[in-house]
């Protein structure tokens, strides 16, 4: 997408927020089911509770990702190869590909998020680290149409998804989305991405609602964003955490559900949300190795390659622009 602000950037006012935000949100909270999309997720606060998520003991995608990359990455470097440009989209605060840098060598690293307060100051901090490597740090919505700038090479490109951020696309948008990387890809280039797979729904429950409360916290905050975005006034006391893995859909999926009968009003807008009515925050896909290959070979990708940990949990793949 052209546009290189992060929602964060624009929640001050109503008067800043960009008018297709300010619709999208709209169109969701007045739907009959009320839902809203998880990239809202992502403000200063949210993207701090996300990190805190990673390390909890019931969230297993961060470690077991973590440990795949441990055990294969000299595998994983033999099949890639060394040099060129690391694209890494949804980049957090970038350790995940931090960790790629001593074996991939890349010359350029284009960390990509809708945070980008956020992430500029994860940028500075690694640039230090790593001064031999031109970095541009981009604030993008990946769920929108977007274009990578003039300042990205093209020679060998490497899009980096981990964290099995694909899992909250639905089916459909998901192929968009590869097709969309896809587009941007010269033959030398691939893709690496981190896959949830299909497993057992008690661990699953476990993940999305851990004690703690750090994920429900996560999604509270949410409310909190669509406030300053909307100048809403949601009352986050009044709504509680749900989340659960729906399994006719191999998803989990995550709402907010109302405690009471709730009157919520925005300028120019307002509804009402009886006791027990929920807004749809979150979907998380989950795959088989088998039915993932196939939606990167419809994307156009192929000499797909991939590595499980020992419980088969979670996959890292990659597949080729040939």
């Amino acid at each position: 997408m052209p546009e290189s602000n992060s929602l964060a950037n624009t929640a001050n006012s109503v008067r800043t927020t960009p008018p297709h935000i300010i619709r999208e949100l709209e169109n969701g909270l007045l739907a009959d089911a009320a839902h809203t999309s998880p990239k809202y997720f992502y403000d200063a606060v949210g993207s701090v509770l996300f990190e805190a998520i990673c390390v909890l003991p019931e969230y297993y995608p961060t470690r077991t990702e973590a440990e795949i990359f441990t055990q294969h990455m000299a595998d994983m470097a033999r099949v890639i190869g060394i040099g060129g440009s690391l694209i890494d989209l949804g980049a957090g605060n970038c350790a995940k590909a931090a960790r790629l840098f001593p074996v991939l060598h890349p010359d350029q690293y284009v960390p990509i998020d809708i945070s980008v307060s956020h992430l500029q100051d994860a940028v500075r901090r690694l640039q230090q680290r790593f001064p031999h490597i031109e970095m541009t740090a981009l604030g993008l919505d990946l769920a929108q149409d977007w274009k990578l700038p003039v300042e990205v090479r093209r020679d060998k490109r490497l899009f980096f998804y981990p964290g099995s951020s694909i899992g909250n696309f639905e089916p459909e948008e998901a192929l968009a989305f590869l097709c969309h990387l896809r587009a941007a890809c010269d033959n030398d280039a691939g893709i690496l991405i981190g896959v949830d797979l299909i497993k057992d729904k008690t661990l699953l429950d476990a993940a999305y609602d851990d004690k703690l409360g750090v994920t429900a916290a996560f999604n509270l905050n949410l409310l909190r964003h669509i406030n300053h975005l909307l100048h809403a006034d949601f009352d986050i006391s009044q709504w509680q955490h749900e989340a659960f893995f729906n399994t006719e859909k191999f998803r989990i999926e995550m709402h907010l559900r109302a405690r009471e009968n709730i009157h919520v009003t925005w300028p120019g807008g307002q509804r009402n949300f009886i006791k027990g009515e929920h807004i749809h925050t979150e979907n998380s896909y989950k795959y088989s190795i088998q039915g993932f290959n196939a939606l990167l070979a419809d994307a156009g990708f192929s000499h797909s390659c991939h590595w499980t940990d020992k419980n088969e949990w979670f996959a890292v793949i990659h597949a080729k622009a040939v």
